[in-house]
C-alpha cells in the first residue's frame, strides 16, 4: 500500500468458506467461543464480517478453522457495527 491509510483485516477460513472479519472483532473471545462450541460437541458461534453483517456458523469437532491477517486499504464503513450494514442489496 503506497500512501493512504491502511488497516489490518483478519480472515477466518471455516472449512471451505472464508470470512473477512469486520474491524473491532475480539479475536481472543471468538477463538474461545469456537473452542467452547467444539468442546460441547458442536454449537453455533456468531461474528461480524466486512459489510457489518452478522454470520453464525455451526462449529463442531470436525470443523477446520484457520486465521490469517493482512494489511488492506482503510474503509471507514468497516467499523463492525452490525446495526449499520453496507455493501448489500439494500444499499443506495
Amino acid at each position: 500500500m503506497i500512501g493512504g491509510k491502511t488497516m489490518i483485516r483478519t480472515q477466518m477460513a471455516v472449512n471451505d468458506a472464508v470470512f473477512a472479519l469486520a474491524q473491532g472483532q475480539d479475536l481472543d473471545a471468538l477463538k474461545k467461543r469456537i473452542e467452547s462450541a467444539v468442546a460441547q460437541g458442536g454449537r453455533f458461534a456468531s461474528f461480524v464480517v466486512v459489510g457489518n453483517r452478522e454470520v453464525s456458523v455451526l462449529f463442531s469437532p470436525h470443523t477446520a478453522v484457520a486465521f490469517s491477517v493482512e494489511t488492506v486499504a482503510f474503509d471507514e464503513r468497516d467499523d463492525g457495527d452490525a446495526d449499520v450494514p453496507y455493501g448489500g442489496f439494500f444499499d443506495e
